[in-house]
This record gives C-alpha cells, structure tokens and sequence, in this order.
C-alpha cells in the first residue's frame, strides 16, 4: 500500500477513533492500564504461549475468510492478506473508503454487540450512513483481553469478524441484504470500519400492528431473500443467528444487517440422523444423500426459522378473507418442513398476483356500488372521521383496497361509514387509499380522488 494511502487511513481511523468511540476507548484504556502491572509478573514463556495461541486464533479467522474471496486464494502467504483483500474488495466496487469518514458528524448508537456498535452517521455532503466498527468494549474484546493479555492482537482478533463480515456483504449483494457503501482498513492496530447504507432497526410490535399488507411484505422479501441465499455465489448459505434483530427497515423494505454469523458449511454425513435440525419445540431429521452430505439443510434451517420468528406472528393475522386458505396452506407446509424454499416462494408470488388483481374479491357483488352517488375529480372537506384498526393513519380509517367495489363492501361493514374517498395515494402493491368517514361538509376539486357517498345520506 502507498505511503500516502496508509497516512489516509491512519488519520481516517484516528477521526473515528476520537469522535465515535470516545467514550468505549477511555474505558478500554481504564481496562489497560490495570492490566500494565499484570503483565510484568507474567513470565515470557507465559507471555509467549499466549501470543502464539492468539496468533493461531487470528489465523484461523483468516483461512475461514480466504475462501470466501477468489478461487485460488487459499494458500496465499498472510503476509498479504490485508491488503489483498481490501484491494479486492475496492476493485470489486465499494466507492466509499477512509476519506468518506474525515468530515463525518456522528449522531447516535443504533445498537452493539458483543462484537460491534452500529452508528448513525452524516458523511460529508450530509450523506446519511451506518457504521460498523468493533465494540472496544463489548464482551468479544473483553473476554480476549482478560484471556490473552493483549489488547492489540485482540483488536485485530476481534475485527476479523467485522472483516468477513465485509467480504460476505460484497459477495451476497441483493436488494434484501443491506448496501455496502464501502470500508475502511490498514490502520497498524487493525481497525476496520464498514460503511453501510442507513436503515432502522426492525420493530417486531410496530409492525404486529401494521396492516396486513406491509407484514406480508416483510414475509416475501425475506422469502425473497432467502431463495437467493439457498444458492448464492458462495453457495447455500445458513444464518446461524436468525432472529428479528439481525434485519432493518429501508423505505419500506426488509433487509438483512446482519452476516457475521452466516455459514456457507455443508453438514457431512454418514446416516439421516446425522441430519438433523432441533428447534426448542420441533425436531426435524433431513436425508443424507448419496455424497455424504446434509442437502437442503441450510436451506430448510432458514425456512423454519422465517417460520418461527416471522411468519407466525405476521402473516395469518387479519389476512383477506379470499387469501386465507393460502396463507394456512404456506403456515402448514413452512412450520412441518414440507416445501422447499422454491415452493414457499411460488405460493408467496401467487398470492401477490391475487391480492394486486383483486381475483381474490370475485365473490363480492357488484350491486354494492348501486347504493353509491359518486363524484369524480373531488375530494372532501370539513371531514368527520372516525377511527379503525389496522389503519394508514393514526387520525382516521385509511385502509388499502383493490378499487371502489372493495372499497363500498368495507363501508357497509362499518356502522358510521357514510361515505369514502378514493385517493391518489397508492401502496407497494399498486392499491390505492381509501378513506372513509362518518361526515363531510364540502366538496372540493381534486382530479386524483373520487368521492362516493350513499344515496341514504343527505349531503
């Protein structure tokens, strides 16, 4: 690396160092200094034995990282390592390194770990981002710490796990894995600092009270993305650590954060038990294929998971009547194992076509529009709403419908409906908005909204 490059990153590193981990390098340094007088009464053979087995841990990390990268990599002296792989990984695209960080304003910790802490940041220009950076203080670098007596070879240890991290981000693009913006390395102490795209973190009570149609998004792009890591660039690959923290919310979008954990391992085998899967409450035993191996059983460990710990709790609840059967058919076969992900992804995609066409709503008479004058390119004012749940808004009843005839049969079911408004405004799936209300007392031009009123009701 050029000299000029290398004094980029230290002081990179350095501004990050001082105006996002302040506070954690104090501590850390608390944690040092009390170690100072430890260390001269440990005997070099001691003091040895401990940085060759940190060294052999540190190794270790590397080879699980080299095959993730470019074939032929395996073998390749650790002397280069680093800036082989930084150097790969910037000429695969990244376009943000340690320059994007001099001028960044930090804002707040999103969350931390026992390996890292993710802040939100303003880069320069006011571009928002996430960064990842190791938790100098977390459990990680202190259980480290307390065992080798080296905080240095421990940074370095401890960003390894920050570095595959990185490398599987570039590797696993897709438009439900977050977006790597680009990283920071080289620094001589090992920091590591991934450059992410800004996202909030998944709020699992938010969104049981959200309408049915954004929890059954959340559900097809995990479906979504979980065909992709069934046969990725680096093969199958099984998230060891599925739970709902491991994903954030991008405009209205679910996207994995999360990929330290991830495993691209194949499960030998001689024997079906050896496949296994054991949940808390379920056991599952896979087949063991002629080769030896546990086929399928990342795959099918993701599947129960998304199951267990989405699905279970987002899709049934409130489902359209027309789609409920299908939604029962997904929860059977995904909770007993009995699709594979490319059959959980059909059914997801079908009932999508159902609920965009309005298919689903052919049993609904088209008579219920008779009862209804309408008034096209108005909108109303002086509104008297009312509230239901799940609604768009907070203030009133706004709820998603396929068009006027959907929209007048969820207005007769409502005692104080009298009336409702097409609008503009459309969800993911194309529906459009309807609001509706008890009273009005002005009509007003609006040439994207339709007012339909019943005849019943004096205006």
């Amino acid at each position: 690396m050029p000299a000029a490059a290398v004094g980029k990153s230290l002081r990179a590193a350095a501004v990050l160092s001082v105006a996002v981990l302040s506070v954690l390098v104090c501590l850390l340094l608390g944690s040092v200094q009390q170690l100072g007088g430890g260390r001269q009464d440990l005997l070099d053979e001691e003091l040895a034995s401990l940085r060759a087995a940190l060294s052999d841990q540190l190794a270790q990390r590397r080879r699980e990282i080299l095959p993730l990268l470019s074939p032929g990599r395996v073998e390749e002296p650790f002397s280069t390592w680093d800036s082989n792989l930084w150097g790969e990984l910037t000429g695969g695209g990244a376009p943000l390194g340690c320059g994007a960080l001099r001028d960044m304003r930090p804002l707040e910790v999103l969350g931390s770990g026992y390996t890292k802490l993710v802040v939100k940041v303003t880069l320069a220009g006011g571009e928002p981002a996430a960064l990842k950076v190791v938790n100098e203080h977390g459990i990680d670098m202190a259980k480290c710490v307390e065992g080798f007596k080296d905080p240095l070879g421990c940074r370095q240890l401890v960003s390894s796990k920050l570095s595959k991290e990185v490398v599987l981000l570039h590797r696993l693009r897709h438009p439900n894995v977050i977006e790597l913006r680009g990283h920071c390395a080289g620094d001589s102490e090992g920091r590591v600092t991934a450059i992410l795209e800004q996202g909030n973190p998944l709020q699992m009570l938010q969104l049981l009270q959200s309408p049915w149609e954004d929890r059954f998004r959340v559900c097809l792009d995990l479906v979504r993305l979980l065909h992709f890591l069934s046969r990725s660039p680096l093969g199958s690959v099984a998230l060891l650590d599925f739970q709902p923290r491991q994903f954030v919310m991008v405009s209205g979008e679910l996207k994995l954060t999360d990929l330290d954990d991830a495993s691209t391992a194949a499960t030998p085998c001689r024997r079906d038990a050896d496949c296994s899967l054991q949940f808390p409450h379920r056991n599952f035993t896979l087949a063991c294929s002629p080769r030896g191996l546990c086929e399928g059983l990342n795959e099918k460990m993701n599947i129960y998971n998304a199951y267990r710990y989405f699905f279970t709790y987002l899709l049934p609840h409130q489902a359209p009547p027309g789609l409920t059967h299908l939604v029962e058919h997904i929860m059977n076969a995904t909770g007993e194992l009995k699709a594979d992900i490319n059959q959980t992804l059909d059914a997801f995609e079908h009932i999508l076509r159902l609920y965009q066409s309005g298919l689903h709503l052919d049993k609904l008479p088209t008579s219920v529009l008779r009862d209804y004058n309408v008034m096209r390119g108005m909108t109303t004012s002086g509104d008297a709403e009312y509230r239901c749940w799940p609604s768009y808004s907070q203030q009133g009843c706004v709820l998603s419908v396929h068009g006027a005839k959907e929209a007048a049969h969820i207005c007769n079911s409502h005692s104080q409906c009298t009336s409702f408004t097409l609008t503009g405004q459309k969800t993911w799936t194309g529906r459009p908005l309807a609001t509706f209300r008890s009273n009005f007392s002005l009509l007003v031009p609006d040439e994207t909204s339709e007012v339909y009123v019943k005849k019943s009701t004096a205006v």
